[in-house]
């Protein structure tokens, strides 16, 4: 069955939430040309969302309902409900309320542009500002700088995608956050659109200050990625190099000591092996991080595959 629309969007204990997402939801896609779909991932709710849900699929015949086993977190979800989508065109949004479904058909808007992914922005935030708006807008603010995609608001869930370009990444940690990042180096065009949303009515934010520090780190491996996932030996390498530099100016100190002293100089020879042992390691990773690249999955060449056409 074709389908034109997936959205994606998943549940973590937002009972209260389900019925009213429902009802927009319904307003939204009966205004929409072609057949839609809209996949909802519960992921490990422990309240009566799930419950909540298999109502909706009852009544709605384009709603569907996928089951964690247990909570593994809003990438997972997503990915699962890539999986899933029988959409060329993705929308992933929360099921919290914040998100309006009424900014669908300007996503859909924006993505006949010709744009790969279409980001929201929430401009003007419903959110406590120390907690919440203050931490988004230096994390955003240095995403861009690092990775050089600079989209206001990487936080935003309410984002639209061509199927092939997710369904192209390997995602894991907390790496929903970052698609339009991993996306760019496969060559996807990316852009954003100012969004409504609202502030929360019911249940409990998912989010914290707790998460800042795993959002630094993933930031760094996502400069990794972005640089240097095709070919890691580019990254390890020069720091090889600057090691084996150092082996090579120590090594004139170590002949000067051994032609005019009485004895070896023992600290000489240790930090030219010590350098030596760095350059050799980080070589060694480099090459084994290129092994691993070669035998496991390199998205940019999915990508490639995915979007090629054939021209008669």
């Amino acid at each position: 069955m074709d389908v034109d629309l997936s959205v994606i969007i998943p549940v973590f204990n937002e009972e209260d939430n389900i019925e009213p997402l429902e009802a927009e939801l319904q307003a939204v896609l009966e205004t929409l040309p072609g057949r839609s779909e809209v996949i909802f991932v519960d992921d490990g709710s422990s309240d009566r969302s799930f419950e909540r849900l298999r109502e909706v699929v009852s009544r709605r015949d384009w709603a569907r309902v996928v089951k964690m086993k247990r909570n593994f977190g809003q990438t997972q979800a997503m990915a699962a409900g890539f999986d899933y989508a029988r959409g060329s065109v993705l929308i992933c949004m929360d099921a919290d309320l914040q998100n309006d479904p009424r900014d669908i058909p300007r996503l859909l808007e924006r993505m006949d542009q010709g744009f790969d992914i279409v980001s929201g922005w929430r401009k003007d935030r419903k959110d406590k500002f120390l907690t919440r708006r203050f931490p988004s807008i230096c994390a955003n603010w240095l995403i861009g700088r690092i990775v050089g995609v600079r989209i206001h608001d990487y936080g935003c869930s309410l984002k639209a995608y061509d199927a092939r370009v997710v369904k192209s990444l390997n995602l894991y940690s907390d790496m929903h956050r970052f698609l339009p990042a991993l996306a760019s180096k496969c060559g996807a065009r990316v852009t954003e659109i100012t969004v409504n949303h609202r502030a929360r009515l019911h249940g409990e934010s998912k989010y914290g200050l707790s998460r800042v520090f795993k959002v630094v780190i993933d930031i760094a491996v996502i400069k990794l990625i972005v640089d240097f996932a095709a070919r890691p030996i580019h990254a390890f390498g020069p720091i090889a190099a600057i090691y084996m530099l150092a082996v090579l100016f120590t090594l004139p100190f170590f002949v000067i000591n051994l032609a005019v002293g009485y004895r070896v100089n023992v600290v000489i020879p240790t930090i030219m092996v010590l350098f030596a042992m760095g350059a050799l390691y980080f070589f060694g990773i480099g090459m084994l991080a290129d092994l691993v690249v070669r035998v496991g999955r390199d998205d940019t060449a999915r990508y490639a595959r995915a979007t090629a056409m054939e021209l008669s």
